[in-house]
């Protein structure tokens, strides 16, 4: 995460459902007819009783004034003030330049690691530095995460994870400032606003973003979030250049967020 504060050392520092009516003119439509005339019977036996007069039907109530609608839900902050980036995990296989020897600690719960932990592309370790996690494809740490934090400095791990040390969700997780959002607020990006250029969001790039329901549970690293400024975690990177070509790593400005 671009400059998120560390994830291990604060780790403890190491239907609508609608009713079926009755269909009430099928159920009433036969009542009150007589019965038909018995064959044989005499000519000049009395016709039947006419049926009781049905009831006169209940008075319809009055319709009284509707209920007053629900208030709607007041944004977070201002609207359309919200600076929305995104984060993502790295992954070696997307990634060339030279490989270089990175120290650290091996393991989750370390201080002050100077454990060799592997070779690996320098664009990736770039990469890592920024987003904070980069999933393995290569030698004999394969399948494990090479994460980092200002703090700490390098660590494998078998996963992502937040400030609290729970793994990173994709299309849930987010991070902002401890006085601009609490650790454990739920929020939905009501408006998308424009991206980093001042260009309206693609529809579909919205959409995507509007249907997700975002918890904050990382921080950023201080200097780093600001007023009005949230980072959402949106998995690994499916291809190269992931930065440039992918349309959810973007930029939302004059975002509008509400409470979840």
């Amino acid at each position: 995460m671009r400059g998120r504060a560390p994830r291990a050392v604060v780790l403890a520092l190491c239907a609508l459902v609608s009713g079926c009516g009755t269909d009430a003119e099928s159920a009433t439509r036969d009542r009150g007819v007589p019965p038909p005339t018995v064959p044989g019977a005499p000519a000049s036996a009395s016709p039947p009783a006419a049926p009781p007069a049905a009831p006169p039907a209940a008075p319809t109530a009055s319709p009284t004034a509707s209920s007053p609608s629900p208030s709607p839900v007041r944004p977070l902050g201002r609207p359309g003030t919200w600076r929305i980036t995104t984060y993502y995990t790295a992954v070696e296989s997307f990634h060339g330049g030279r490989r270089k020897a990175v120290r650290g600690c091996p393991e989750l719960r370390c201080d002050d690691g100077d454990t060799p932990l592997g070779s690996y592309p320098e664009e990736f370790i770039k990469v890592v530095q920024t987003e904070g996690s980069g999933r393995i494809t290569s030698g004999p740490h394969r399948g494990r995460y090479l994460n980092w934090s200002h703090s700490v400095g390098f660590w494998l791990d078998d996963t992502t994870r937040d400030s609290a040390g729970r793994p990173l969700r994709p299309w849930r997780s987010a991070a902002a400032d401890r006085d601009v959002l609490a650790r454990g607020r739920r929020f939905v990006i009501a408006d998308c606003g424009r991206d980093g250029a001042g260009r309206p969001v693609a529809g579909e790039v919205c959409e995507r973003f509007r249907r997700a329901t975002w918890t904050v549970t990382d921080v950023f690293r201080p200097g780093y979030g600001g007023e009005h400024h949230a980072d959402v975690y949106i998995g690994e990177e499916t291809g190269p250049d992931f930065a440039r070509s992918a349309p959810w790593y973007t930029t939302l400005r004059g975002a509008t967020l509400r409470p979840a």
